[in-house]
């Protein structure tokens, strides 16, 4: 079997290149990927920091990173939960919410655009097959004890 013909090589290449198509685009506006994918994941009423990193598949440390230079550069603030007080919030400010639209807008519009050009029976057996990969990876990681 060739490296070029496995799934991890697909997912990999497709990843990357949208990657590197976000970063792109959201170096246009003085921000980058990782920074887009966070605001997306902060909602009106304030998010718990501890449930952000899972939701998009990040590491702590690297959301960590993240909230750090987005609080830097006035996108987000932290608050105390007002019914429990250990738990922090995370909230958008003002400038924080008009990036957030940006990348609303830039993600939307590519998603239109795979509808565009992608039937949608293609897309739901991309997702079938995904939800199946994803399947596969926790039996593998089950039998491996990972």
């Amino acid at each position: 079997m060739s490296q070029n013909n496995t799934v991890d090589h697909h997912i990999k290449s497709t990843w990357h290149n949208m990657f590197k198509m976000y970063n792109q685009v959201a170096a246009r506006y003085g921000t980058t990927q990782a920074t887009g994918l966070v605001l997306l994941g902060i909602n009106k009423e304030g998010t718990p920091s501890t449930s952000i990193a899972p939701s998009l598949g990040m590491e702590a440390t690297s959301l960590s990173r993240v909230l750090k230079t987005l609080e830097d550069n006035d996108l987000i603030y932290r608050k105390k939960d007002k019914k429990d007080k250990r738990m922090v919030r995370i909230f958008l400010t003002e400038k924080g919410v008009e990036k957030r639209r940006v990348a609303k807008k830039v993600v939307s519009g590519f998603q239109e655009l795979i509808t565009e050009e992608i039937p949608q029976s293609k897309l739901s057996m991309f997702f079938e097959v995904m939800d199946s990969v994803n399947r596969v990876i926790d039996k593998y990681k089950e039998q491996n004890k990972l």
